[in-house]
């Protein structure tokens, strides 16, 4: 299911969603919580890419363990393996930070929603879920760098 599409390898087409989708999700969650004024301009906006970005990781992730199969099963081997698997170690933390990342925004969206059927809240819920997912935010972006640049020096790194 994760191997192909179209005969080209799922996840060097997949990645290109997880380099927009979780940047965007991490600055947009940012904003979000920082930015009270703007939280009616950017909730469903949020909302979409906190479920859009850790889809798209799982996605990625499952694809490019399919891709790492392949690799190994037509005789990968070596320093190249090595680096495969650092970028594989490095998109399973991505993806163990954007399910809580999505999953923080979504409950930052419904405490501050003003809908009455939300209940009250201790006032110090809101500050401690705005800096979670603005930590979050951060670590995602970091790991987005990480995981895109050991993939491309993987790729591209020994033949420039």
């Amino acid at each position: 299911m994760f191997e192909e599409v179209l005969g080209l390898p799922l996840h060097v087409l997949v990645v290109h969603a997880v380099v927009v989708f979780v940047p965007l999700l991490a600055v947009l969650a940012v904003a979000y919580a920082a930015l009270p004024r703007w939280r009616s301009r950017l909730d469903w906006a949020t909302g979409i890419l906190a479920v859009v970005a850790p889809v798209a990781t799982f996605v990625a992730v499952q694809s490019g363990e399919a891709f790492t199969d392949a690799l190994v099963a037509r005789g990968f081997q070596g320093p190249i393996l090595d680096q495969i698997f650092e970028h594989s170690r490095y998109g399973d933390i991505l993806f163990r930070i954007v399910v809580p990342l999505g999953i923080l925004v979504l409950l930052l969206l419904v405490v501050t929603s003003g809908n009455p059927r939300v209940p009250r809240l201790p006032a110090l819920v809101t500050p401690v879920l705005a800096v979670a997912v603005v930590a979050l935010a951060g670590a995602s972006l970091v790991y987005v760098y990480l995981t895109g640049h050991s993939g491309a020096e993987t790729v591209w790194g020994t033949t420039l």
